[in-house]
């Protein structure tokens, strides 16, 4: 995991660092209080920053390359990319701008949460893309309820928390972590996928065999940085058409069953391990469980019992 951490009173200083981090910008402030802050942890993939800013910054800003997802907990946005002025406040989670345009606006005396991952992402849980480019987009800032705000805010504070904010979370727990968060901004942000048919070539590839060869690649491979994309490219079928496959032949999804392969490959090491040496949490996190209290409920909800009671039989 990387960290990084800035603290300036220098508008100089602050817009080289914030062009340094997220792409060429030029600022502006009152210089006699500009003070701002800004803490990175940063890890397969996915970024998450908070920053403080104690002062109105105005920004004119290039294109982010990453989906960047504002969490603001103190003061507000005023976005004037369209030349109109899009106001955000607290306890709202929201879009900044398009990975691939330029944006411009204002932070007003604002602490926020920064979380930023690669757009393809988008496109290979939404089970239509891969890593190298997908073709599904976020169309709005803004949640498409109060309850898919509160959603998106929750999966914010878990990222920051439980698996960049954890000592010795590792790449497979971050990468995870990564590409659920761009399950629940499909799921909670306006984007190209609503309302979409699949091809009927997708359906007609979900055949038993195409989910034993995605079962086969999963379970070689479980202790890799998988994804939705990797296990289509396996068999090779499209995402959509492994994902049909699960849920026809298993009712189940990819990613459910490579969760579960990865429950069942931590109850093998809390079963061998010496609790002298080894902690749950440091078991779950090999195997890519961040949140230690999801751990556990879902290790009890297979197994009937609670990890620690494994590892110290």
């Amino acid at each position: 995991m990387d960290t990084l951490c800035f603290d300036s009173t220098d508008l100089d200083e602050t817009e080289a660092f914030l062009s340094s981090a997220y792409t060429p910008m030029t600022i502006g402030g009152l210089p006699e209080n500009s003070r701002a802050s800004i803490v990175r942890h940063s890890s397969g993939g996915l970024t998450v920053d908070r920053l403080a800013f104690d002062y109105t910054m105005a920004y004119d800003a290039g294109c982010l390359n990453r989906v960047c997802l504002v969490t603001v907990h103190q003061g507000h946005f005023a976005d004037t990319t369209g030349g109109d002025e899009e106001l955000f406040g607290p306890q709202e989670t929201f879009l900044l701008a398009p990975h691939d345009r330029p944006y411009r606006g204002e932070v007003r005396s604002a602490r926020y949460t920064l979380t930023l991952f690669d757009p393809s992402l988008l496109g290979e849980v939404a089970g239509t893309g891969d890593r190298s480019g997908g073709t599904v987009e976020l169309t709005g800032q803004r949640a498409i309820s109060p309850a898919a705000n509160r959603q998106l805010g929750a999966t914010v504070a878990y990222l920051r928390d439980h698996v960049l904010g954890t000592p010795g979370a590792g790449p497979l727990a971050a990468a995870s972590a990564a590409r659920h968060m761009a399950a629940v901004a499909l799921a909670t942000l306006p984007n190209t996928t609503l309302g979409d048919e699949s091809a009927p070539v997708d359906s007609r590839d979900a055949t038993s065999d195409t989910l034993r060869r995605a079962v086969a690649f999963i379970e070689a491979n479980a202790h890799r940085d998988i994804g939705l994309a990797d296990i289509a490219a396996s068999v090779p079928v499209t995402p959509r058409a492994v994902q049909y496959a699960f849920a026809r032949h298993a009712e189940t999804t990819p990613l459910s069953f490579l969760k579960r392969v990865r429950l069942v490959r931590a109850h093998e090491d809390l079963r061998r391990a010496d609790p002298r040496t080894t902690t749950v949490t440091d078991i779950a996190l090999r195997w890519g469980f961040a949140h230690q209290g999801r751990f556990a409920a879902a290790y009890r909800e297979l197994y009937g019992t609670a990890p620690s009671k494994t590892l110290h039989r």
